[in-house]
């Protein structure tokens, strides 16, 4: 798999990077996550899986990896598979998020899962806690969910402390959601600390495409995220099968700027199938590089 350099951060980043939002917690909002699991859900099982799921992803040639504190025990499951590898810093790329706090401690029927909360004290606490779990394997470090009606883009603390950290040499990025998508990528650039920028972009979810478009061009490493396909493997290789329960077929930036798109899942065989895929059709798709493949988040 190729590898890109992740925009002004100079970190490289395979065209294909994986998120850990469904390895990290036994709840999580992926149509069927719960029988991807299986009946057993423990802390031990997860992690095992997940090194897994990581094994699978490194050996397709994926070197980016995105975690964050809501993630449960993404974070964690990651360091210790890094540690259990061998690998070093220098060796994978590493991003993290910080503004949500897992609240359903391990309970799939918790009323509440996770909690948003993008102040100062909350970036200082994260920080610290990723930090301890991921130690220099950790090189960008991004805001959960930035939105125009947060407010954390105009918060001055939150935005100095931004400065500061980075300055230490984390990268500094964001992730968008919403409908405000656009105004809120043009209020970063604005901001002008953000080193990383990541959205929903997709065949249904257009509107951030101006946006991003100036944000590589200003030297920002950028990224969309991909649904997934929960058919077999051979009816997504066939092209047969029931429609596949993905909230939309999500398409890849053509941008040679970091990871073109982030995978997620709790399954091995997708993700192998997905990094096949790209390879026999590694040029597949014009600017943006609209993928034909329905797996992942």
């Amino acid at each position: 798999m190729s590898t890109r350099v992740l925009g002004r951060t100079g970190l490289p980043a395979s065209r294909l990077g994986l998120g850990l939002a469904a390895l990290g917690r036994p709840g999580y909002i992926n149509l069927g996550h719960g029988d991807d699991l299986g009946a057993r859900k423990d802390a031990a099982t997860l992690e095992r899986e997940a090194h897994e799921v990581l094994d699978a992803a490194y050996a397709g040639g994926i070197r980016y990896f995105d975690a964050a504190r809501s993630y449960g025990k993404a974070e964690e499951f990651l360091a210790s598979w890094l540690e259990s590898r061998g690998l070093s810093p220098g060796e994978v790329t590493v991003g993290s998020k910080w503004g949500y706090t897992y609240t359903a401690d391990w309970h799939v029927d918790a009323e509440v899962h996770e909690v948003k909360d993008l102040s100062l004290a909350t970036l200082r606490r994260q920080l610290a806690e990723s930090r301890a779990l991921l130690g220099p394997h950790l090189r960008v470090y991004q805001i959960h969910s930035a939105t125009r009606e947060s407010g954390v883009l105009g918060d001055r603390a939150v935005l100095d402390e931004l400065a500061h950290i980075r300055e230490t040499g984390l990268a500094i990025g964001l992730t968008v959601t919403g409908p405000s998508q656009r105004e809120t990528i043009e209020r970063a650039l604005e901001v002008g600390i953000f080193d990383t920028v990541q959205a929903t972009w997709n065949l249904l979810e257009r509107s951030a495409g101006p946006a991003l478009a100036a944000a590589h061009a200003a030297g920002l490493g950028v990224s969309s995220q991909r649904s997934r396909d929960r058919r077999h493997p051979e009816e997504q290789s066939q092209g047969t099968g029931a429609r596949p329960r993905c909230r939309a077929h999500v398409q890849a930036r053509g941008a040679r700027r970091g990871p073109g798109a982030l995978l997620g899942g709790a399954l091995r065989a997708p993700l192998e199938l997905t990094i096949a895929s790209l390879a026999a059709r590694p040029n597949q798709g014009g600017p943006p590089n609209i993928s034909p493949y329905c797996l992942a988040k």
